[in-house]
């Protein structure tokens, strides 16, 4: 859509110049250069810059709320800010922003990316390093990517599911357990850190009191890899959600925000 938009206003332009000096130029009147001819050629300069700045990256998904028609149907991954910066563009007071990113592909795979969009002025502080945003991306051209703006949660959630388990933060059983188990709430009875490190993020083996949906409770361990910025929220006495199948009390999940204040 982009593309055809751009050659549609630059075949509008190129027909109307050509025509303007052609009327100059085989027209036997001294007028042949002045009159509503110069209109065409005008219109034509105004339209052509106007058509590639509104359909400059994420200036029509910011128009539309979806992503182009090129990265639609792209692959999702995940993609980690590493910093953002205004690119001096703005629509309707609104700043378009340049967001660098690491991106972790489908398949594992980590590149540098970036992409362009129109961000509120009242969510720019929420585009902070460290935040993690689900991305589409096109295989063949890692440079750019665009934030998904689909809406299909499921996807992104994919995506998380198999990074965090490439990553060993997780395990195929303890995701059925959150698909499937009870959510319930659990406050944090104790709290040790072995050493452990896995991609930054560090182990915490955490004893926890869950209640029941009946009002009882019981007493699990658990373990969970956590960024530095996230172990504040499971701290002794922080009350937590948690999924755990009855017939395996002793197997319980936490369920935490993927991303978190620092």
């Amino acid at each position: 859509m982009k593309n055809q938009i751009r050659y549609a206003a630059l075949a509008l332009g190129v027909l109307a110049i050509g025509y303007y000096l052609w009327h100059g130029l085989t027209s036997d009147s001294v007028f042949g250069w002045v009159g509503p001819q110069m209109a065409l050629p005008i219109i034509a300069l105004t339209i052509v810059p106007i058509a590639f700045a509104f359909t400059g990256d994420g200036i029509m998904s910011a128009f539309t709320g979806n992503n182009s028609s090129q990265f639609r149907n792209g692959v999702v991954g995940l993609g980690t800010v590493e910093g953002v910066r205004q690119t001096g563009v703005y629509l309707n007071e609104q700043p378009q922003v340049r967001i660098d990113f690491r991106v972790e592909g489908a398949d594992g795979k980590v590149f540098a990316s970036h992409a362009k969009m129109i961000v509120p002025l009242t969510q720019l502080a929420l585009l902070r390093p460290g935040v993690v945003l689900p991305v589409r991306y096109l295989p063949d051209r890692l440079e750019k990517v665009e934030v998904d703006m689909s809406g299909d949660t499921s996807a992104a959630q994919e995506a998380m599911n198999a990074a965090n388990i490439r990553k060993g933060f997780t395990t195929p059983a303890k995701l059925d357990i959150a698909r499937r188990g009870i959510a319930a709430q659990a406050v944090v009875r104790s709290l040790s850190v072995p050493g452990e490190i896995r991609d930054g993020h560090s182990r915490l083996d955490l004893v926890l009191v869950v209640t029941r949906p009946d009002g009882s409770t019981f007493e699990t361990r658990t373990e969970k890899f956590l960024p530095p910025a996230a172990v504040s929220m499971v701290q002794v006495g922080r009350v937590v959600n948690v999924h755990y199948l009855p017939e395996n009390e002793q197997e319980v999940v936490l369920s935490l925000p993927v991303n978190t204040a620092n």
